[in-house]
């Protein structure tokens, strides 16, 4: 089953409540899910592919020593694997904190702020062979 996305811009969606990206914050229990994401994806640009994010986040969202996590490696896996997962396009980093998401032609994604010039000209189809996306909304219509 392929997951990635390849030339590909997710745009923020309709209803996202911020004008510039924003770094989504921790909780007092630790990292969020979208802060794993963020952390992930800009401090490693075009380094890691939307399955990869998806996998990591989960598993590092349960908290786990590294120990535990070598002894359930394959057990996660087979459990994460075995569940449809909804893609990028429903994460909160494109949805509620301001973040377009590009994939390059190796499915490597990295972030683009909305205030940004380069925001505009990939939400405006002007990149060349990039397939233009809009996240999920927050609300119903």
């Amino acid at each position: 089953m392929e997951w990635n996305y390849y030339n590909t811009f997710i745009a923020v969606s309709d209803d996202c409540p911020v004008e510039y990206g924003a770094v989504p914050p921790d909780k007092a229990a630790g990292k969020t899910k979208p802060g794993i994401e963020y952390d992930m994806i800009a401090g490693e640009p075009y380094a890691h592919t939307q399955e990869e994010i998806l996998y990591e986040t989960y598993v590092r969202h349960k908290q786990l020593s590294p120990e535990e996590r070598d002894a359930r490696e394959a057990e996660m896996r087979t459990e994460f694997y075995g569940k449809p997962k909804a893609c990028m396009r429903a994460s909160m980093l494109p949805k509620k904190y301001g973040w377009g998401l590009h994939f390059n032609a190796e499915g490597k994604v990295a972030l683009v702020p909305k205030e940004s010039e380069a925001y505009g000209r990939f939400a405006d189809g002007e990149i060349e062979g990039v397939k233009v996306l809009k996240a999920m909304r927050n609300k119903k219509a």
